[in-house]
Formats: C-alpha cells, structure tokens, sequence
C-alpha cells in the first residue's frame, strides 16, 4: 500500500520535539528510537564526538490517519547545516517502481 510521511531535520532537539509530538497525539514511537551510536564505524570515517553519540539517528512516530513523522538530528559537527528549507522532507513511498519513476518525472 503506497503511503506519505513526512520527515523533519532538527539541529540536535529531535528527541524533545517527538516525545513533544508523542504527547500531543497520544501514540508511540515505531520501534525503539535509533542513535547515532548505533551506526558502526566506516572505514575512512573520523571518530564520532562523544557529544554526538546519544543524538537522533531516526524515530518514526504514527500521528493522523496512518501519517507517519520521521526526524533526525542532523548537527553541525556531522557536517550538516539546518535551515528553512532542509529542515523538511515529503517521502513518498508508491506501490509499484513505475508509479515511482512517473512521480519522480513529473516532479523534477
């Protein structure tokens, strides 16, 4: 079944903003929240800060009519720079690869 969910970037507040969202809509995250610990080291790939290690990798919360909101810290440290504008992703997730490559035609 094709669905939509939204995807939200935040500086390094996403577990505040989703246990904000939880509380609103009265549901539970899918899953267990994922850190950025959990990711293995890449070769190549300097170590991670021990800031850093606790932040938001991704949470995945159901909120309105099978609506799924998905964040993710993405600080600065990380190479990544938060603004109107990257903050907010749409994912569309279709039925089939050709409804996907018709989709992905018409909206570039």
């Amino acid at each position: 079944m094709a669905k939509v969910s939204t995807y939200l970037n935040f500086k390094r507040e996403t577990e505040q903003a989703f246990n904000f969202y939880k509380s609103v809509f009265g549901t539970e995250f899918i899953g267990k929240i994922n850190r950025m610990s959990d990711v293995p080291p890449q070769p190549g790939q300097p170590p991670m800060r021990d800031e850093d290690k606790n932040l938001v990798m991704h949470v995945g919360l159901p909120i309105l009519g099978g609506h799924m909101l998905m964040g993710t810290d993405a600080p600065e440290s990380m190479g990544f720079k938060v603004n109107f504008g990257n903050n907010v992703y749409i994912n569309l997730e279709p039925d089939t690869r050709a409804e996907a490559d018709k989709l992905f035609k018409a909206l570039s």
